[in-house]
């Protein structure tokens, strides 16, 4: 949800497919019980961790007691580094915090979350490619469940992510899909290639 106006459509996606969908954009300890109980499998939280920047382990724990943890997903959009690495950005990945993401970090929150989310921002929206280092990473250090955002621009990246990360990391695409105005990716054959793959994971 960003921006304003969404909470009228995102409760309504979520009553019409309920305990299926995640909820993101404005999330914090004083609503998230709220879009639980409006039908949310998951809440997606990020700005809300990082006051003035700096992660904040309190909020984190508070929200995670508050719905679950298992209700609690981590968006650790991120950015890269001049000295490499990646380091988790904020406010539409405009303000850097302090936060790396690295194996170390990665670890750390896993006991407060169910899964992570992240978007690498310096390729997202651009259709340009993934982010193949970031998510061989992940693929490798990440305890949870882990679904990587930017740069997707064919079916066969679904391939590409799979094989990189082993089987370990999800991908999402965005404005390389036709039903969000895209021309580079058939929502469709996204559907087919999870219906052959699925399958095949589950007899891994």
């Amino acid at each position: 949800m960003l921006g304003p106006g969404n909470e009228i459509a995102a409760t309504e996606a979520l009553q019409t497919w309920p305990d299926k969908l995640q909820v993101g954009g404005g999330i914090c300890e004083t609503n998230a019980s709220k879009w639980i109980e409006r039908g949310a499998a998951k809440v997606i939280v990020t700005s809300y961790l990082f006051p003035s920047g700096n992660f904040s382990q309190q909020r984190l724990e508070a929200l995670a007691t508050q719905v679950g943890r298992d209700r609690v997903v981590v968006d650790l959009s991120c950015r890269r580094r001049s000295e490499g690495g990646w380091v988790v950005a904020m406010d539409r990945w405009q303000r850097l915090t302090d936060m790396v993401v690295d194996e170390q970090t990665l670890k750390k929150l896993a006991g407060f979350c169910s899964e992570f989310l992240v978007h690498a921002a310096d390729v997202e929206g651009l259709c340009g490619g993934i982010d193949r280092e970031l998510v061989e990473c992940l693929g490798k250090w990440s305890p949870l469940p882990a679904t990587y955002a930017g740069g997707a621009s064919s079916v066969d990246d679904l391939d590409l992510v799979n094989r990189l990360s082993r089987g370990r990391v999800d991908l999402t695409i965005g404005s390389a899909l036709d039903i969000f105005g895209g021309s580079m990716v058939r929502f469709d054959d996204c559907v087919a290639w999870n219906r052959r793959v699925e399958p095949a994971a589950e007899h891994t």
